[in-house]
């Protein structure tokens, strides 16, 4: 079955960074685009981060562009969200999630994704 298990989150800084893993298993990571929503407390889950199937076609949120980098390796059917001049709104739960097709495209929105992990706490201290 398929699984996607985070890991990485933390409590840092403002100004620090973190790097986020996801491990994907049970179906044919090279095949799918990938990517990473975040949802903070009382807000609705929102997109932050797409990846296509070979890394070369990124997407980003506007409020994460220039910071953030997304990133995969397919050999180790992992996916990475490397988090860097943080801000305490970036403080939210992060989950990675898997496409729902073989899409040529990167997708912004959750109904297009099928599969998400459990989701791995980021806390950014002011």
């Amino acid at each position: 079955q398929v699984q996607l298990v985070e890991s990485g989150g933390g409590l840092v800084q403002a100004g620090g960074s973190l790097r986020l893993s996801c491990a994907a298993s049970g179906f044919a990571f090279g095949s799918y685009r990938m990517g990473w929503f975040r949802q903070a407390p009382g807000k609705e889950r929102e997109f932050v981060a797409a990846i296509g199937w070979i890394g070369a076609s990124t997407s980003y949120a506007d409020s994460v562009k220039g910071r953030f980098t997304i990133s995969r390796d397919n050999a180790k059917n992992m996916v990475y969200l490397q988090m860097n001049s943080l801000k305490p709104e970036d403080t939210a739960v992060y989950y990675c999630a898997k496409r729902s097709s073989t899409s040529s495209s990167n997708s912004y929105y959750r109904r297009d994704y099928n599969y998400w992990g459990q989701g791995t706490q980021v806390t950014v201290s002011s």
